[in-house]
């Protein structure tokens, strides 16, 4: 008996090994080695390095104000889009959800944006931005859309938001679709029966039995948002200035232009690590909570 549950284990074990030492290469390996590297001074180049310590993170929470600049730039747009990414994939998929001949195409249509990467959407809006709102104002004397939308610090930050809820609405939609078909059509008409308008339908029928769904969207949008970076690269890559800069760009420039200081970027790094992990947590465990309240 013994020896057919130790050849059990071997064979799992066995089935399971490739995918875990690709696992621990890639991922395992480089999450250890930038903890270690956030507490050296190393360049990137050289083989030798100092340990300082905390000395890094003293540095970049003391003496780096572009740093912080960057992280309350990052939040925002992270509030921003857990708002406006969910509510309007949630909106899309209601609306498609109630057509009867025309679900496949609008399901097309909306989803396609997500099918083009990311830096190649960026390249397109820049020249949408650039050279067709301004034509399209001076032609159709629409005076609203000619503004500088990725020289003003008022109007990047909105442009950065259209073309990542352009890109990343549509499989949010998927997600939500895919929920609503769950929802029993005898508990919608019966709350109809009852005399429940839509607004009503949706809010006390509809959210509490998708709520799962709402939880990896959720999940889903708070890790990109906190990691966003072909967007902006793409579009103002940081600027003006610094207005538009991500915490992600901020890393990448510490890394790879202010001296190769790959120690200190990889403080920063952590302290990203850090920053999604709590608000990760304490998303998940808000959402767990509705769910069972549901």
């Amino acid at each position: 008996m013994a020896t057919n549950v130790f050849k059990k284990y071997l064979s799992l074990l066995a089935f399971t090994a490739p995918a875990f030492v690709i696992y621990a290469i890639f991922l395992l390996y480089p999450t250890f080695s930038g903890l270690f590297y956030s507490l050296t001074d190393w360049n990137g180049l050289n083989r030798d390095y100092s340990f300082i310590g905390l000395g890094n993170f003293v540095e970049l929470f003391k003496e780096d104000p572009d740093f912080l600049n960057s992280l309350w730039f990052t939040l925002k747009y992270v509030v921003f889009m857990l708002i406006l990414q969910n509510g309007i994939a949630l909106l899309l998929a209601v609306f498609i959800e109630t057509r009867t001949r025309s679900k496949g195409l609008f399901r097309t249509l909306f989803f396609m944006p997500n099918m083009i990467s990311t830096i190649i959407s960026a390249f397109m809006w820049t020249f949408i931005f650039s050279q067709v709102l301004p034509q399209l104002a001076e032609k159709l004397a629409f005076t609203f859309l000619d503004q500088q939308w990725l020289g003003d610090p008022k109007f990047s930050f909105y442009s950065i938001l259209i073309v990542s809820l352009w890109n990343g609405v549509g499989y949010m939609m998927i997600i939500y679709l895919a929920a609503l078909q769950g929802v029993p059509k005898s508990l919608k008409e019966a709350a109809v029966i009852d005399g429940a308008n839509a607004f009503q339908v949706l809010r006390n029928v509809v959210l509490p039995m998708i709520t799962h769904a709402v939880t990896i969207c959720f999940f889903l949008t708070l890790n990109g948002a906190f990691k966003v970076f072909e967007v902006v690269y793409g579009l103002t890559g940081g600027g003006p200035g610094r207005a538009t800069q991500v915490i992600t760009m901020n890393i990448y420039e510490e890394a790879f232009s202010n001296n190769f200081r790959y120690g200190y970027a990889s403080a920063k790094s952590v302290v990203l690590f850090v920053i999604v992990l709590i608000f990760t947590l304490i998303q998940i465990t808000v959402m767990k909570k509705k769910e069972v309240e549901a």
